[in-house]
């Protein structure tokens, strides 16, 4: 338990460098390009309920944000009638209340309406995932429009506005900041096998 903690707030330092690296880099530019035009976005829909298990039968299934981690969703759910679908290293944006949180898919899997995936048209997966971060605090204002549950519709989301970085500029962020996020993934991949460690343990002692 000690060493998933200290790998936790790690992984929470590394994330405010990183993060740090991308403020200096869109410093003093506007965001005045959308989100469609450097990401591919698809709106998640959700499969019939009879089609969902805990078996491990089907695709990986995320219906939302409760599913979210620090960085990657917990697996609670597959289907075997996916409708649409993010691959492993997309960033998944809850849609519905709070409307902006987001993850990063470890595996393909199907996405259920409370999901969008968003991948990077150009490779730059850190450089998209730390934009969406930044927009995190654009978005919380959908939380407080319209229904007591807040959401945000599909042209609303491909119209966000980012910073149109240049390519080049692009990769040199995703140069400097990539290994930071290798990095943060195999401390989260640790810390996920020594929770299911302790679980395993605890469950043998209890019985």
């Amino acid at each position: 338990y000690t060493l998933a903690t200290a790998k936790s707030m790690l992984n929470d330092n590394l994330e405010a460098q990183a993060f740090t690296i991308y403020k200096d880099f869109t410093c003093g530019y506007d965001a005045n390009a959308d989100l469609s035009d450097i990401a591919l976005i698809t709106m998640g829909t959700s499969p019939e309920g009879e089609s969902f298990n805990t078996d491990g039968i089907g695709d990986v299934f995320y219906q939302g944000r409760t599913d979210f981690g620090f960085r990657f969703p917990t697996i609670r759910l597959y289907t075997t009638e996916g409708k649409r679908y993010a691959k492993a290293g997309d960033v998944l944006m809850s849609v519905r209340a709070p409307v902006g949180d987001v993850n990063l898919a470890k595996e393909d899997c199907a996405i259920g309406r409370g999901l969008a995936s968003i991948r990077p048209k150009d490779g730059c997966y850190s450089f998209l995932y730390y934009t969406m971060q930044e927009l995190n605090f654009e978005l919380k204002k959908f939380n407080d429009e319209g229904t007591v549950f807040g959401s945000i519709t599909k042209d609303d989301l491909f119209g966000l506005k980012v910073v149109p970085l240049s390519s080049q500029r692009r990769k040199e962020f995703e140069t400097l900041v990539a290994p930071i996020d290798a990095l943060i993934r195999a401390n989260e991949f640790e810390i996920f096998q020594l929770q299911e460690i302790c679980s395993t343990m605890l469950s043998r002692l209890t019985h």
